[in-house]
């Protein structure tokens, strides 16, 4: 076979694999939301401290990381983006582009990345092995559903963690992006600075904020639980699992970001 045809072949491997990709998360994800929205007032005694662990390991305890995060994306990208554009006589725009720069983009996609890396690939070994070791089997002999005791919580935890995580994350990136200011003697005044940032924020921010985050969570949950239960795995494989889990929730999420880019520029 001559090097185009070879080319042609792998393309076309590509292409069946990630049509047979999305078709099997998009079934899992189908499931889940079905699971989600018919057994949700079922075993609450079980489902919700399952939840709230969740919320704990994937929130609680990435607090600090996304402070630590956001300070350090503040001092070193908006605290200098500030000073440029002060010195510029570019000042009436840093409200927008803060609003653009960390509201829309750097905020989200930075605390999903982190949640991903610390909590996702801990959910596909955690679950992988537990599906290797027949947990899972053991469920369901049981009468339990592993949807609704082992995927619900983790979708809905991740969900509402990587949305206050974002929170958390982007108002510590504007305090430090003004702290950097401050340091270096930028000629700005904290009324000014502030009140730019509130003026260019709308309602229409935080919705799709929101959205985004959530969905972020969802992808993320949904990717990492299927790449753990949804097929036969060994013990051997398990990392292997994790890092196609990473390397699609990645993806997912960009072109989620992608989507609500367009709809920005659609809507504004």
């Amino acid at each position: 076979m001559s090097l185009i045809g070879r080319y042609f072949a792998f393309v076309a491997r590509s292409c069946a694999y990630i049509k047979d990709t999305v078709r099997s998360v998009g079934a899992f994800a189908l499931i889940t939301l079905g699971v989600t929205f018919t057994k949700f007032g079922e075993s609450r005694q079980v489902i919700w401290p399952l939840i709230r662990k969740q919320i704990a390991r994937a929130g609680v305890r990435l607090l600090p990381a996304s402070i630590f995060l956001g300070s350090v994306l503040g001092l070193a990208i908006i605290g200098q983006m500030v000073s440029l554009l002060t010195r510029v006589g570019a000042i009436d725009v840093i409200g927008k582009v803060m609003e653009t720069v960390v509201v829309r983009e750097l905020g989200p996609l930075a605390a999903a990345l982190m949640v991903l890396g610390r909590v996702g690939t801990a959910t596909v070994i955690e679950l992988g092995t537990k599906r290797a070791q027949g947990e899972v089997e053991a469920l369901e002999a049981l009468g339990i559903d592993p949807v609704h005791y082992l995927v619900v919580p983790r979708v809905v935890g991740l969900a509402f963690s990587i949305f206050s995580l974002t929170v958390y994350l982007i108002i510590t990136v504007i305090v430090s992006g003004f702290l950097f200011a401050f340091l270096t003697d930028v000629p700005i005044e904290p009324e000014v600075y502030f009140g730019q940032i509130v003026d260019n924020i709308s309602y229409q921010d935080f919705i799709f904020l929101a959205i985004k985050t959530l969905l972020f969570g969802t992808i993320i949950a949904v990717v990492t639980c299927y790449h753990g239960l949804a097929q036969p795995i060994r013990l051997e494989h398990v990392s292997i699992a994790a890092n196609h889990a990473v390397s699609q929730s990645v993806i997912a999420c960009l072109l989620l970001n992608a989507v609500f880019v367009v709809s920005y520029i659609v809507t504004s």
